[in-house]
C-alpha cells in the first residue's frame, strides 16, 4: 500500500488543520492506519491510530480531547482532525499503515508509511 499525506501547513496557535492520507491499493479497507509525527531533533512519536473498521481507536495522551482520526473506506482516505493546535504541535507529520493495531508499541503494528507533511504552528 502506498501513502500520501497532505493538509500541513502553518497555523497559529489554537487553531485547526485537517490532515488527509490518501492511500493506494483495493486492499486499504483492510488495513489499520495510523498518524506519527517527528519535531526537529526528536523521534518520531505515536500521535493517533484507527482500525480497519473504525470503529476503534487510539491517541497519544497528548492529543486527547484535541485530534481525532477517522477514515473513508470508499474513498481510501484517512483523517486526522487537529483543534486547538500548541506550538508544540509543529512536526512532520506521516500516516502508516498495518494489518492490525498493537497499541502501546513504538509503531502500534504500522508497516507501512508514507512522506510526511509539515505542521508549524506559531505562538
Amino acid at each position: 500500500v502506498q501513502l500520501q499525506a497532505s493538509g500541513g501547513g502553518l497555523v497559529q496557535a489554537g487553531g485547526s488543520l485537517r490532515l488527509s492520507c490518501a492511500a493506494s491499493g483495493r486492499t486499504f479497507s483492510t488495513y489499520a492506519m495510523g498518524w506519527f509525527r517527528q519535531a526537529p531533533g526528536k523521534e518520531r512519536e505515536f500521535v493517533a491510530a484507527i482500525s480497519w473498521s473504525g470503529v476503534s481507536t487510539y491517541y497519544a495522551e497528548f492529543v486527547k480531547g484535541r485530534f481525532t482520526i477517522s477514515r473513508e473506506n470508499a474513498k481510501n482516505v484517512v483523517y486526522l482532525q487537529m483543534n486547538n493546535l500548541k506550538p508544540e504541535d509543529t512536526a512532520d507529520y506521516y500516516c502508516a499503515a498495518g494489518v492490525t493495531v498493537v497499541a502501546d508499541t513504538d509503531y502500534y503494528g504500522m508497516d507501512y508509511w508514507g512522506k510526511g507533511t509539515l505542521v508549524t504552528v506559531s505562538s
